[in-house]
């Protein structure tokens, strides 16, 4: 393991990496594995050497984990719940989500971080953008939690917002069993096609499952390209970091 402090070397013989910096948004669902909610510690693991393997080619790596496989499993008692308050306890599933990762990247050899919008002392930092930074500088894998802290934004607005405050120079969008982006539900229209690359406007006008539609116009705004792709395959962040073609690109070009 590399000593706290000390950014990680890239491997003898190793491809160069496209990137310096990079912020990867993992949804609550990824974690699940084949469980109908929860975590699996299996497909965390498995998260996790990928993301490990990625800094270990020298790139800064920060992560933005939803909580959708714990929220799922509250649905029924969330019925007629406020919306802020149901957007509270999403929140604190996704503090939980990033525990568990962080667990998982430790065992895998990663330093890391955990920094969250609501303050939680006993268990992650407080998120401050310059700490952020200075922990990535330093090579730690940094995992943000609990969203933006406020309601009524997704976790998709909080990797638009932390990926643009840190300077990531792309947004990986990891999707569960999709490769990338299409013109229609391609579980639901069997006409649908693949897209293998559009620009931000026309993923917003064509309303494409990219990315809710908050978070995509801040990307657009400032030029944030985003690299929508499958994350059955956990090696296809690996492809992405060193140059390949994976999945759907979606830029200002």
């Amino acid at each position: 393991m590399t000593p706290a402090g000390r950014k990680h070397p890239a491997r003898p013989g190793a491809r160069d990496a496209a990137f310096h910096r990079i912020l990867l948004k993992l949804s609550g669902e990824a974690l699940m594995g084949d469980l109908s909610y929860g975590a699996d510690p299996d497909r965390i693991a498995a998260i996790a050497r990928a993301i490990a393997g990625v800094t270990e080619r020298g790139v800064q790596m920060a992560v933005v984990v939803g909580g959708g496989n714990i929220y799922r499993g509250l649905t029924g008692a969330a019925e007629g719940m406020d919306r802020a308050t149901g957007d509270y306890m999403g929140m604190l599933a996704t503090v939980l989500n990033a525990l568990a990762l962080q667990d998982a990247l430790e065992k895998a050899g990663a330093v890391t971080r955990v920094l969250s919008a609501l303050h939680i002392r006993e268990v992650a930092e407080p998120y401050i953008q310059r700490r952020a930074i200075r922990h990535l500088e330093k090579g730690r894998v940094v995992i943000f939690a609990a969203g933006t802290g406020n309601p009524f934004f997704t976790t998709d607005t909080a990797a638009a917002v932390r990926g643009l405050e840190i300077g990531a120079e792309a947004l990986l969008m990891a999707k569960n069993g999709v490769e990338g982006v299409f013109s229609a539900d391609p579980a639901s229209d069997p006409t649908a096609e693949f897209i293998p690359e559009i620009s931000h406007q026309a993923a917003i006008e064509q309303r494409l499952a990219v990315m809710d539609s908050t978070a995509l116009s801040l990307c657009m705004d400032n030029g944030l390209p985003i690299y929508v792709f499958n994350l059955d395959d956990e090696g296809n962040i690996d492809r992405i970091v060193c140059g390949e073609r994976v999945g759907t690109v979606v830029s200002s070009a």
